[in-house]
């Protein structure tokens, strides 16, 4: 190997960690919305096996998303040359609910996990009015 076949191959090295750092920084892709009384939590999360997916509420009002991916040897890059690898091995995420921590009543149902996709609802105390004096 030659002196500018190794730089480059270095240098593709060093592109293909910073771009797995960034997409674990903003990966995974969530929408959050109010569905009735419900706090609706969408959370892709393809090629993430369910056991290796780990989400918590901690602070009552923060949403923690931690997940590992395993690769195989082949995935490793043992049995071939790696091109490109975009895709996170680590996700490592919190985002602040848009609820106060005292507004939180319970998680509806356990999450699901389904076509790379996790779901969970938290139940929200009804909108209360405000009288006004």
């Amino acid at each position: 190997m030659g002196i500018v076949e190794y730089a480059v191959q270095e240098l593709l090295g060093e592109l293909d960690k910073t771009t797995q750092e960034f997409y674990g920084f903003i990966m995974p892709a969530i929408d959050m919305y109010e569905d009735g009384n419900d706090l609706a939590i969408e959370i892709d999360l393809p090629g993430f096996r369910k056991d290796d997916i780990n989400i918590r509420i901690i602070d009552r009002n923060i949403l923690s998303i931690k997940a590992t991916r395993h690769r195989t040897s082949e995935q490793q890059g043992t049995l071939s040359r790696i091109h490109l690898r975009q895709r996170p091995v680590r996700i490592d995420k919190k985002i602040v609910l848009p609820i106060s921590s005292n507004e939180v009543e319970r998680i509806t149902e356990a999450a699901k996990y389904m076509d790379g996709v996790v779901t969970l609802r938290i139940r929200i105390p009804e909108a209360r009015t405000v009288p006004i004096t």
